[in-house]
Order: structure tokens, then sequence, then C-alpha cells
């Protein structure tokens, strides 16, 4: 019999407080949470900056995928980006200052926003999923579910990169 924690999240049943409409958004989001986690355990910091044949950096994945999390769901509760998140848009440009704890403060910061989409999900009505969403500084013109559906596309489309770029910059680093 497989033991649950050895399945991917989706496949460990309903989360409780999470509508079920939004569960699939809610699994990505843990999925991406692990994977990020175990590939960055004891991940080198002076290899956050590294971008192999011109690739984005793992930093810049860090730093994007916590940040574009935030500003995604904002947009899903109908907010204006805030004085703090367009600051924090501009300095996702790497290079990245980094000390011994960058890496975990990056990881943190996910960690962080997750948990808060995670609270977001569980509080969302299902009757406004079909709501009309401005995104970004235009308003472009999206629905409820299809920002928070976004979130979650995009989150897992910057870990896989940097899942990648990881993996290659450490096998670059152990030559």
């Amino acid at each position: 019999m497989l033991k649950p924690e050895t399945l991917e999240i989706w496949l460990r049943g309903p989360l409780p407080k999470v509508p079920p409409l939004l569960q699939p958004v809610a699994h990505a989001l843990l999925q991406a949470r692990d994977e990020l986690n175990a590939a960055m355990h004891d991940f080198p910091p002076a290899l956050l900056n590294e971008r192999p044949a011109g690739v984005a950096s793992v930093g810049f994945h860090l730093q994007h995928l916590a940040g574009v999390l935030d500003r995604l769901l904002t947009y899903a509760r109908r907010e204006a980006l805030t004085a703090q998140q367009l600051a924090a848009l501009n300095v996702e440009v790497p290079p990245l200052a980094i000390d011994a704890k960058t890496v975990t403060k990056l990881v943190e910061a996910f960690n962080d926003t997750v948990a808060r989409a995670l609270n977001q999900l569980e509080n969302t009505d299902e009757t406004s999923l079909a709501e009309v969403r401005g995104v970004g500084r235009a308003q472009v013109p999206s629905t409820h579910i299809g920002v928070l559906v976004h979130a979650a596309e995009h989150t897992t489309r910057h870990l896989g990169q940097l899942l990648v770029t990881a993996k290659w910059v450490r096998s670059i680093d152990m030559r």
C-alpha cells in the first residue's frame, strides 16, 4: 500500500478548507512548494546568479516565484499593487546581493506567499469565480478563476525552469 506522503499532493485527496473548484490551484501550489524546498536544500548561495547559456538564474526564479504569485493574488482580490509590491518587482532583475542566508530567505518568502495563497483560496467564494478581474497596470480583463489558475500555472512553469537551472549550475560547479 502506498503511503500518502509518497504521493504527489493532488493524489493525497482534497484539502478540507479549499473550495472544490479551487483544489487544483491549491494542489499545484503545494506541490511547487514541496519541490522547491527539496531542490533548494543545501543549494550553494554562490550559484544563485549563475546563468549558463544565458538562461534566467536560480536567484531570479526564486524572487519571481514569490513576487508574481503575490501580485496575481492581489489582482484576484481586485486590488491594486502597493508601492512595496512595485518596488519588489523592480528588484527581481538579477544579480542578487548574496550572503549565507539568501537561499533560506528566498525560500521562506515563497513559502509565506504560498501560505497566504492557500488562505485566500480557502476564503474564496466559488460564486465569484466567473467575475471579471483586471490584470496589470492596463487592467487587462480576465476572470477570478483565470487569475488563480494562471497563478498556479505560472508558478509551476518557473519552478520547472528553476529545477533545471539548479541542476545545471550544480553540475557545472562539480566539475
